[in-house]
């Protein structure tokens, strides 16, 4: 862990203590299996890509 800033006020301190938390719990997780027979390049719910060939596509 960083060494606290005494700059900052407490509560400043205690969001940057979690999100380093958070950090470690996040890389300390097996990565995820690779999908078989899923879409071709980025996953559309991030990328907001809804379109497959021209088409548009709704779940």
């Amino acid at each position: 862990m960083t060494t606290p800033r005494s700059d900052l006020p407490p509560a400043a301190q205690r969001a940057l203590a979690e999100a380093e938390e958070r950090r470690k719990a996040a890389e300390a997780q097996p990565p995820l299996p690779r999908e078989l027979g899923g879409r071709d390049g980025p996953e559309p719910v991030r990328y907001g890509d809804w379109e497959k060939k021209g088409i548009a596509i709704d779940f």
